[in-house]
């Protein structure tokens, strides 16, 4: 059996300002909610115990704590604010501040401009959630959060009683209706400027992404992150990409070796050459996703530097690897040009390609004696570099080596350990075994880094690029050739390359459920439907760069607009929504009779103090109920009365017989009136 508290129509029962406090503790629940994956663990706990006490105190009719308690709290929350963050400034110390402080002034609102002030904090920690994440499920949590604000914010103006929060949510949409319209046009058209502040965080330990390093046999077990890291719409006819087998996307470049870790070079030991193209170009427009890395995802190879907004600026390393200025921490769009049939580096052999066939000495001894008898079993003739490769792809093929995401902990040999003893791991313990193989037989070789394949998307016809397409391969160097490209994932696990079976995450227990609720296609085509919607959203909302607003200013008419046409524009749409809106306040002044509007400010200001009169009621019924609720010694409301008696043989005069006292008289005579209070009672 319920506890009496917790019957539902002890809801009903509940005074008002109970009721509004439970509401407004909800919205800042709500709030918080997004935020406690972004901050300190701590945090979010620390603000739904404060909310959770406030709510039991608000339920039971229970005094807030006193002024001591409340100053021992902010010192508390303040020392362990600086105690975690070394400081009360920045994105993540200062929206835990703020959401502390929001948690603690629900405990002392004592009166309307208390609430005012959790109002004005739930709106700044409403744009704080931003900070961290502008996804579109992010942005329709705020929507619903900023309509049950403007809720509470209403529900607080009306005058004493229960209002329902119904009419208060409704009075609260149209506002947020009546508004939309100048919020698209500041959208549309004010001028764009970088993001001030904020990087959200950045976790790809342990899962499948892109890393400017790649430490070998460190990672027992790979978790497959799902996500999509790019999206891509060919603009070749018909939109038709290369074979999905070609899809490669090149992100860094890694060259020296320590015996466990492959890290980008620090100098240029590579010797750039002419990037050689051939055959037919693939233009392409790509949305890269905030990966908090520098490197621009292209299709390999691109030998013209891709068109990015205003504000960025790409360049190409002597490896072939397109990289900006600074780390990518919001969603960028650029167009590219590539072609998948190039060749590129030096023909003949030099001191720095020698230096590409170091190995720690003394390290991998069985590797390099598989290397040695690679080389020893070559047929007469042949080429050398190329022909190592051919027998090193061979032994992979035929010598039971299998792709798995499971490998386990790899010792300090890790290339001894994959040729001889596992014969199983993921792209990057294949990858870098057979880097090592080439290096100990003499063969320059080195580690890319990057993305293989992707999956058109049915329902917006854009390709998505995911984390767990995340790839490491191998280029070695042949005489006569230069750099080639050599997958040797593709001979242990072909399906990781081809068309026929891609990665994917295990089921979650989620996952398991939705899939006996619903049908495997079904699932698809929700899950297809859902990201073409988050892709909408990235290419419309997020990426609404300043050059698509003059693209939008040269659509209407513009010849050479600039971010000066853009506020001239805005400050005329302005001023008409300001004079459209006078010429309208004007008409419904003189559409509304000036009489009633009186009568109804003056029962405005008798129910905010207290004396609450019904609408239908005549000014005689109004005097009489004043009367009635404030009785006699009570010269404030008896004043009052007379003047409604008075408004009213002035306002139903018989024509022809007009009273000396007109409505302007009558209006002078209000504000000269003391206004009455409803006695408290006994």
């Amino acid at each position: 059996m319920l506890s009496p508290l917790l019957r539902p129509a002890t809801w009903q029962h509940l005074p008002r300002e109970s009721r509004d406090t439970l509401f407004l503790l909800a919205l800042c629940a709500w709030l918080v909610l997004p935020l406690a994956w972004q901050l300190p663990p701590w945090v979010p706990l620390a603000s739904a115990a404060l909310l959770l006490w406030r709510a039991q105190l608000a339920w039971r009719g229970r005094p807030l704590p006193r002024r001591r308690t409340m100053l021992a709290l902010a010192a508390l929350v303040l020392a362990a604010t600086l105690a975690e963050h070394r400081s009360i400034l920045g994105r993540d110390a200062g929206v835990s501040f703020v959401v502390l402080l929001l948690a603690l002034k629900t405990l002392e609102m004592h009166a309307r401009r208390d609430a005012m002030v959790v109002f004005f904090l739930g709106f700044f920690v409403l744009v704080a959630n931003f900070l961290f994440s502008q996804s579109l499920p992010v942005a329709a949590a705020m929507l619903l959060a900023l309509l049950g604000l403007l809720t509470a914010l209403v529900n607080a103006h009306l005058p004493v009683g229960r209002p329902p929060l119904r009419q208060s949510l409704r009075l609260a949409g149209q506002m947020l209706l009546w508004g939309t319209p100048l919020t698209a046009a500041l959208f549309l058209l004010f001028p764009r400027v970088a993001p001030l502040w904020g990087l959200p965080q950045d976790g790809l330990s342990g899962k499948s992404g892109l890393s400017g390093e790649m430490r070998v046999g460190d990672i027992a077990s790979l978790a497959l992150d799902d996500s999509v890291a790019l999206r891509l719409r060919f603009l070749t006819p018909g939109g038709q990409p290369p074979a999905q087998s070609a899809l490669y996307f090149r992100g860094p470049v890694l060259e020296q070796f320590d015996g466990r870790e492959w890290r980008q070079a620090h100098a240029r030991v590579s010797e750039a050459a002419a990037l050689q193209v051939q055959g037919a170009p693939v233009p392409y427009e790509a949305t890269l996703e905030p990966l908090q890395l520098p490197w621009l995802l292209l299709l390999d190879a691109a030998p013209e530097p891709p068109a990015l907004p205003e504000g960025w600026r790409a360049q190409r390393s002597a490896a072939q690897q397109w990289q900006v200025q600074r780390p990518i921490t919001s969603v960028l769009r650029y167009q590219a040009t590539s072609y998948p049939d190039f060749r590129y580096g030096p023909t003949h052999m030099t001191p720095a390609l020698a230096a590409l066939t170091a190995l720690p000495p003394g390290s991998n001894p069985r590797t390099r004696a598989l290397a040695a008898s690679l080389r020893a079993n070559l047929p007469p003739g042949a080429n050398d570099n190329a022909a190592l490769v051919a027998a090193a792809l061979a032994q992979l093929r035929s010598g039971g080596y299998r792709y798995t995401l499971a490998p386990g902990i790899y010792g300090a040999d890790t290339a001894d350990e994959f040729w001889f003893e596992r014969k199983a791991g993921f792209c990057e313990h294949i990858a870098s075994a057979f880097a090592v193989l080439m290096r100990a037989a003499g063969v320059p070789a080195r580690i890319v880094t990057g993305y293989q394949g992707g999956d058109k998307n049915p329902v917006d016809g854009y390709w998505s690029v995911r984390q767990s397409d995340a790839h490491a391969w191998v280029e070695v160097w042949q005489e006569g050739q230069g750099w080639r490209r050599v997958d040797p994932t593709s001979a242990v696990a072909p399906d990781r390359i081809g068309e026929l079976a891609r990665l994917r995450p295990p089921p979650t227990l989620l996952g398991n459920a939705m899939g006996i609720v619903l049908s495997p296609g079904l699932a698809q085509q929700l899950r297809a439907l859902w990201e073409a919607t988050n892709n909408g959203w990235n290419q419309w909302v997020l990426n609404y760069t300043q050059a698509r607003q003059l693209d939008l200013l040269q659509r209407l008419g513009f010849s050479a607009p600039s971010w000066a046409d853009l506020l001239r524009l805005l400050a005329g749409l302005i001023g008409l929504a300001g004079l459209a809106g006078a010429l309208w306040a004007a008409w419904e002044r003189q559409r509304r009779d000036p009489w009633v509007r009186l009568l109804a400010q003056v029962r405005q200001r008798l129910a905010r103090r207290g004396i609450v009169l019904a609408a239908h009621l005549p000014p005689r019924a109004m005097a009489a109920q004043l009367q009635a609720q404030c009785p006699p010694p009570h010269p404030e409301a008896e004043a009052l009365g007379a003047w409604l008696l008075q408004f009213e043989r002035a306002r139903y005069a018989k024509a022809g017989r007009t009273p000396a006292t007109s409505l302007t008289l009558l209006r002078r005579q209000l504000r000269r009136l003391r206004w009455p209070h409803r006695p408290a009672p006994p």
